[in-house]
């Protein structure tokens, strides 16, 4: 599954600098709004350390993880959704993107220039949730236009659905509210989800802090913890800075500097986790002397589905999956042996896929 997320935020809250750390490359980071003047977009490995315990059983020739796709948008500013700044040309980047990331500036440096003049997590916030509002209004207001004579005067009936359902996010987006939080039934998201709405989103808040400050809550990160409780998102506290000189050091090094800060995980490593929680994903593997590889798929998913993901042909001509959990692998130590307990199973195309799982499809096209 092609997964995306778009980092979204303020001119010089520390976007770029934490695009620097995901991507390993150079881009521009310079300290002055509209640095990022294309979208750039990096890959990330999903840390997963079930894979490392595949790779030492099967010593393959390769290992593949899942990984995720981190789009950097320009820094927003008020009024971007009518032009302002680099305005809607960004905006539209992100709306192919599967969950929203808002950097959100949570430290105080007077080298660094803020946009707005002060640090304001909670009016930063509203300042971009409002231009994401905006511009998903302008994407309804747009298609209710087009439809509402039909609705209305030829009480046609599809249409009519599909007047109520835009006016019910109308209603909402005209008083700032995202549509995340709006009680739509499934049909009604079903629908809206083609027009890719950014506020329908996922979203988690990443509060960027001075490295000090990762394992305490300052005043900012408080309010930012507070503000997303309302609308039940997630906030990963990170230091951007201190990401970007991770990336250049060895497991080893990293481990180290994590330590001498106080913390286990980067927070890279958290989002990364997170956005996989917060879209509802999970991992099962394929493995062999020649790969072991993790596959992303939603959780729900059914074998012959997820054999889909490997490749079309598996799915179409899917018969049975063999899978064994990656707990029984370890527990036992080898294939063999976790067969000769009885541990290993055959599955139709109906089976739920777990978390953890080893396939092997069997399919025939």
């Amino acid at each position: 599954m092609s997964l995306k997320a778009g980092i979204v935020g303020l001119p010089n809250v520390g976007k770029s600098t934490l695009f620097n750390a995901i991507t390993k490359k150079n881009i521009l980071a310079a300290n002055y709004p509209f640095a990022t003047i294309e979208p750039n977009v990096g890959v990330v490995i999903v840390p997963d350390k079930r894979l490392d315990k595949l790779t030492e059983i099967y010593n393959p020739e390769r290992t593949i993880p899942t990984a995720y796709e981190f789009t950097d948008i320009a820094g927003l500013v008020k009024g971007a959704s009518v032009g302002e700044g680099l305005g809607n040309k960004f905006l539209s980047h992100i709306r192919e993107v599967d969950a929203i990331v808002e950097v959100v500036r949570c430290f105080e440096d007077n080298n660094i220039i803020h946009v707005e003049n002060t640090v304001d997590p909670i009016r930063d916030i509203e300042i971009i949730n409002l231009e994401l509002s905006l511009a998903d209004l302008e994407i309804v207001n747009s298609r209710i236009d087009k439809i509402k004579k039909k609705a209305e005067t030829n009480r046609d009936k599809e249409a009519l659905e599909e007047y109520s359902i835009l006016k019910k996010a109308k209603e909402a987006l005209e008083v700032g509210t995202a549509l995340r939080r709006v009680d739509f039934s499934r049909e009604e998201l079903l629908y809206l989800k083609s027009f890719n709405l950014l506020t329908a989103k996922p979203i988690i808040y990443l509060a960027n802090v001075v490295e000090d400050e990762l394992t305490i809550d300052n005043e900012h990160v408080k309010k930012v913890i507070e503000f997303a409780s309302r609308e039940e998102a997630k906030v990963i506290k990170i230091c951007a800075k201190m990401e970007a000189d991770l990336s250049d050091l060895t497991d080893d090094e990293k481990k180290e500097m994590l330590e001498s800060v106080g913390i286990e995980e980067s927070g890279l490593d958290l989002l990364v986790k997170a956005t996989y929680d917060l879209l509802g994903l999970e991992t099962y593997f394929t493995a062999g002397s020649d790969e072991v590889r993790a596959w992303t798929y939603k959780k729900g998913m059914n074998a012959k589905e997820c054999a889909g993901i490997i490749h079309t042909d598996f799915e179409k001509g899917f018969i049975k999956a063999e899978i064994m959990s990656y707990e029984d692998l370890v527990t036992y130590g080898t294939e063999l042996k976790v067969k000769e307990a009885g541990k290993t199973r055959l599955e139709g195309k109906d089976y739920l896929m777990q978390d953890g799982d080893i396939c092997y499809f069997r399919f025939n096209v």
